[in-house]
């Protein structure tokens, strides 16, 4: 089981960090472009605060459990990505962007199962 939560945990942190570097350093119109359409009515300050937790949320899903340092964040940061992915999913609808919803449900599921499977095991 821990083999797979580490591999759920690497490809939240791949996905979060990809996601946050983009939101920091890209124009809004590129993130259009290449399907993050949630930030179309956000200022830049905000998108750019975006990024930096999700950077910072993909830190915390990977080095709190390998460090052995407060590892209970290791699920918390689970937690709070199933709820981005909560408040995600309804902008998608209702821009009828399915394809995005459904991969905002894919990462809720695992960030659901990561949260659990960590906080059964800390």
């Amino acid at each position: 089981m821990n083999t797979i939560l580490w591999v759920l945990q690497v490809f939240l942190a791949g996905t979060f960090v990809y996601s946050g570097i983009m939101k920091s350093t890209q124009q809004r119109e590129k993130l259009m472009r290449i399907g993050q359409t949630g930030v179309a009515d956000l200022s830049y300050p905000l998108i750019r605060f975006i990024g930096v937790i999700e950077i910072l949320g993909a830190l915390g899903i990977i080095l709190p459990q390998a460090l052995g340092v407060l590892p209970v964040l290791t699920p918390v940061t689970a937690t709070g990505f199933a709820v981005v992915m909560i408040l995600a999913a309804p902008i998608h609808v209702k821009r009828k962007e399915f394809l995005s919803f459904s991969f905002n449900l894919f990462l809720l599921l695992i960030s659901v199962f990561v949260a659990i499977q960590r906080f059964k095991l800390s």
